[in-house]
């Protein structure tokens, strides 16, 4: 297979696969800064769990590499 003068370990991705690549680190962001913003503002932790299965959802969302 010819690789265009990739290296042989180099990952490619369609534009569709990095723009889901990019939601999913996105979403990541926002759930980890709904947490620090819950614990700053006295939060109980019924919201905290509730933050924190959202940011666990969404970083195992982001370990799929492609969408």
């Amino acid at each position: 297979m010819d690789r265009h003068g990739l290296a042989a370990d180099a990952a490619v991705l369609s534009a569709d696969e990095l723009s889901g690549l990019a939601d999913r680190v996105f979403r990541l962001r926002c759930a980890a800064e709904d947490l620090v913003t819950a614990l700053t503002e006295g939060a109980t932790p019924d919201e905290l769990r509730s933050l924190a299965d959202q940011l666990a959802g969404a970083a195992r969302e982001l370990e799929r590499l492609r969408g």
